[in-house]
């Protein structure tokens, strides 16, 4: 197979993903709920992974004594994980809370920098990045409880709409570039 081939075959399959990432995220903001719902559990079902492998890890080892704080964090890990899985939807607040403060915090510290930066090009734009990032998160964090409802899912669902529209651009690139 040349090249030119191999990259045609990969434009199209770019393309493919990038449309099933578009009809994901335009459904994710028609329902951000089951959306935020949905990341909640997959995050718990992650953290009851790591618990898991850790304790592997700790038993594996032999060293149960001397990997007591590794035993302690895994069952920690199994532990937040689970309760998260079990209720989806409490979880679903917290990383909301979580995600309103990281908003502020790093918009903060992007306003700060952009005067650190400031006759530099582009200065302006990153200031203007931590304005919106710290809007968005006073926004969620005002709206709590309300905004657990369609923080995540609605944040989730932009996401896979531009790594979609992505996707589907480089797609059309790689054809077009096959085509000369």
């Amino acid at each position: 197979m040349s090249i030119v081939d191999f990259i045609k075959q990969e434009g199209k399959t770019a393309k493919w993903v990038g449309v099933l990432l578009l009809i994901t995220g335009v459904l994710a903001l028609i329902a951000p709920l089951a959306a935020g719902v949905s990341v909640a559990l997959f995050v718990g079902m992650l953290f009851i992974i790591s618990g898991v492998a850790q304790f592997f890890l700790v038993f594996r080892s032999g060293s149960f004594g001397r990997g007591l704080l590794l035993a302690l964090l895994a069952l920690l890990s199994v532990v937040a994980g689970g309760y998260m899985v079990v209720q989806p939807v409490a979880a679903l607040a917290t990383l909301t809370l979580f995600l309103a403060g990281y908003f502020i915090a790093s918009g903060v510290i992007e306003a700060i920098a952009s005067f650190g930066a400031k006759p530099a090009p582009g200065w302006g734009w990153l200031l203007f990045g931590g304005i919106v990032s710290i809007i968005l998160g006073v926004m969620i964090w005002r709206q709590f409880p309300l905004s657990g409802a369609w923080a995540i899912g609605t944040l989730v669902g932009v996401r896979m709409i531009m790594s979609g529209w992505t996707l589907i651009s480089i797609g059309g690139l790689a054809k077009e570039v096959t085509a000369e």
